[in-house]
């Protein structure tokens, strides 16, 4: 499933250049909720710890020898208590169930939104077509999908609420050997785009991110902790904890606020958030966790989308002409399900052309736009945009991904922000439109 990217090194360098440029103005919005709105409906089952089973029934009902953690009245799913030895136990329980063996690592997807219905007039249907696009990038590529609106503990709302739903989620899915966290405004905008994998082999963490940022002008938005890759172990299990004990189920909270403002001396906001923590933690090295976490920054791992929406028309333009020049199997009619071996046919033929690379010069798809600040449920978008721009990029960024799912059932958007399709012709998009 995973594969090397082909990105150009002096492309790279460029974009990386206009980016950092680009921080600057993501400054005064980082800190702006994406997962649960300020003042979400608590689960109020979420901080009884639940057993997996009677203590009368835990041994009656099962063969002792096919027990597993599950068994275990002492754990629980709740962030408050450690696991120890979750490796052991992990794997205990993929011997017990060798169905789920693969060569390939398994990945599952997780992101969620708040419990009640959106304020504003075009929220709801936004963040139900970003699950829809979820939905199909999982689909396409095998993989699993948990979409969370509960919160999972009541001291942990907002940016913190995904650390309790990952760490529940790990438990789930032992079968999974990666979780992967990508915020609801997030949109999938290259459905062909696989993860490298191999790339992470010997790392536990992976975050979009730039080492420079990090180390020599140390800014809290030196990452983004919106989308994130976490190994399924113990690692995960201990990093997390760490994390949450910065958060506001902390008694330090308080404390961790002043240390964060006074160590990031452009973060806007006193609190203590999940992203200054995290830059914090590989920044000083506390706990040892950074040689573990990758910072991923030659691909669009999550990309600003405002250097990204105006570029997609163009975008889709090239890809239309490189396919016109390109073999006829790449506008073969084709089904869904071998939507996967159709896309590493493409990706071949962009290696072959000039400027498809990613990155704000290149003209390769970007893989995930992120549409930080703009807050489409509670339409608190950041002042700093102006009109519509939040709601209509994020409608055109979602038409361009459906075009391409769409295009195996024969279909296209008529324009990008048009909710009207029109069929394809044979032999598109070389044949007269």
């Amino acid at each position: 499933m995973a594969r090397s990217s082909t990105t150009k090194p002096s492309a790279l360098v460029d974009g990386l250049v206009f980016t950092a440029g680009a921080f600057m103005a993501l400054l005064i919005f980082f800190g702006l909720y994406s997962f649960l709105s300020p003042d979400p409906v608590p689960n109020r089952l979420s901080s009884i710890s639940l057993p997996f089973s009677s203590p009368r029934t835990n041994h009656s009902t099962h063969d002792p020898s096919d027990q597993t953690f599950y068994d275990d009245p002492s754990l629980t799913y709740t962030i408050e208590k450690p696991i120890s030895n979750w490796d052991e136990k992990r794997s205990a329980w993929l011997k017990l169930h060798p169905s789920f063996s693969a060569k390939t690592e398994r990945v599952l997807m997780v992101s969620g939104s708040q419990p009640k219905p959106c304020p504003s007039y075009d929220g709801d249907h936004l963040l139900l077509r970003s699950l829809k696009n979820k939905v199909d990038y999982c689909r396409i590529h095998d993989i699993e999908l948990f979409y969370n609106t509960a919160l999972f503990h009541p001291s942990m709302p907002t940016f913190w609420a995904k650390i309790p739903v990952i760490r529940a989620a790990m438990l789930a899915h032992p079968e999974a050997d990666w979780v992967w966290w990508v915020d609801s405004d997030a949109i999938f905008t290259d459905m062909d785009f696989f993860l490298p994998l191999d790339r992470y082999r010997d790392h536990n963490m992976v975050v979009h991110g730039w080492p420079k940022l990090v180390y020599e002008e140390k800014s809290w938005v030196a990452l983004n902790a919106g989308v994130f890759l976490i190994r399924n172990c113990q690692w995960s299990l201990d990093f997390m904890d760490e994390w949450a004990s910065m958060g506001p189920l902390s008694p330090d909270y308080e404390k961790w606020g002043k240390i964060l403002t006074s160590t990031f001396k452009n973060k806007v906001f006193t609190d203590s958030d999940d992203q200054s923590a995290l830059v914090y933690l590989i920044l000083t090295g506390k706990g040892g966790w950074r040689d573990k976490i990758y910072l991923e920054n030659e691909y669009y791992f999550e990309g600003y989308w405002v250097e990204i929406v105006g570029r997609l028309e163009n975008i889709a333009a090239r890809y239309n002409e490189m396919e016109k020049r390109g073999p006829a199997v790449l506008r073969r009619r084709h089904a869904e399900g071998v939507f996967v071996s159709y896309a590493k046919q493409r990706d071949a033929q962009l290696g072959r052309e000039n400027g498809a690379v990613s990155g704000p010069k290149g003209w390769k798809r970007p893989f995930l736009t992120h549409f930080t600040g703009c807050q489409p449920c509670n339409g608190k978008r950041n002042e700093q945009y102006s009109g519509d721009n939040c709601t209509e990029g994020m409608y055109k960024a979602l038409n361009f991904a459906d075009d391409q799912v769409l295009r195996a059932y024969g279909f296209r958007h008529a324009n990008m922000l048009s909710g009207d399709v029109q069929p394809l012709p044979f032999d598109y998009p070389r044949a007269r439109t």
